[in-house]
């Protein structure tokens, strides 16, 4: 299992079995997404906000 630190609170959270490059994960201790952008080493970036298209 990969095991990695959140980048807002340092919480460790391990990475379950099939997780994917470009999979967006929740850290539990303080709620931030997060990008999952390598398995070898395992490595998490704050996810991208989605932009609101606000009916355009």
């Amino acid at each position: 299992m990969n095991t990695v630190n959140c980048t807002e609170c340092d919480a460790a959270i391990t990475l379950s079995t099939g997780t994917e490059v470009g999979e967006i994960i929740v850290c539990p201790d303080c709620g931030v997404d997060l990008e999952v952008t390598s398995l070898d080493p395992a490595q998490v970036s704050p996810a991208p906000m989605e932009q609101e298209d606000w009916g355009e």
